[in-house]
């Protein structure tokens, strides 16, 4: 029995670890796409969009991994090598939309775009609520996807979600402010996230990525850029006191 307890303790703190990296990629999205509307609709909007990502998890678990079940050819009398099931397409279609958006937003803010007043105008609530759920799906599936690959056990991934999003409640909003006024390290997350994009493609394409393989790198460039980020401020404090 003590084995046993032990081995779902570590099972749930892997799980909740997992859901606390992929979650982070929620918020990194969500941070970038509310920064375009005005100051007093941002915090309910980032709220809102991080609990429909909780809710789309818990739905996905409880709903008998459906989406994921679906391995079967969609055309079955179709030619062998579009031999795509359902969950393929999905994450055929979330990965290239991934990989959109983090590319468009990177070009937005390298043109400065974003700091001209015609182009703010464009973002309204409902368009940037819509690009939550659609992404919030795709980390959903993702997730879920993860999950089950280490457990099928449904309460225990549920509760790893609860978990996590309570973490990720309290920090996102510090998170995405942080990373919104730096914008070397928001252009990193974009980065991120094309690779987090192209992974998601491959999956659909019946490649099995390793996650380790991905956020190991990933780490490294963060902690670099980081380091960056302290000795430029330290090197400005210098100057600002022998000027």
């Amino acid at each position: 029995m003590g084995s046993m307890d032990g081995d779902l303790i570590g099972l749930f703190a892997l799980l909740v670890g997992l859901e606390l990296i992929l979650g982070v990629d929620n918020v990194l999205v969500i941070a970038i796409l509310v920064s375009r509307l005005p100051e007093n609709k941002r915090n309910s909007t980032r709220n809102f969009g991080l609990v429909l990502a909780m809710v789309a998890r818990v739905i996905m678990v409880l709903g008998g991994l459906k989406l994921i079940q679906l391995t079967n050819p969609v055309w079955t009398n179709g030619p062998d090598w579009f031999a795509y099931s359902w969950r393929d397409l999905a994450l055929l279609g979330g990965g290239l939309f991934l990989m959109w958006k983090a590319v468009k937003e990177i070009h937005a803010t390298v043109e400065l775009e974003h700091h001209e007043t015609k182009n703010k105008a464009k973002a309204s609530l409902g368009g940037i609520i819509f690009q939550i759920v659609i992404l919030d799906i795709v980390f959903s599936l993702d997730s879920v996807i993860t999950a089950v690959g280490l457990t099928n056990n449904q309460w225990i991934i549920i509760t790893a979600v609860l978990s996590s999003f309570v973490v990720i409640l309290f920090f996102a909003k510090s998170i995405g402010d942080f990373i919104m006024k730096n914008v070397a390290l928001k252009i990193l997350a974009l980065s991120f996230l094309i690779v987090i994009g192209i992974t998601i493609f491959m999956e659909g394409l019946g490649k099995e990525v390793e996650k380790s393989m991905i956020y190991v790198p990933m780490g490294f460039a963060l902690a670099i850029q980081l380091l960056q980020m302290r000795h430029k401020k330290n090197l400005n404090q210098i100057k600002n006191k022998t000027s």
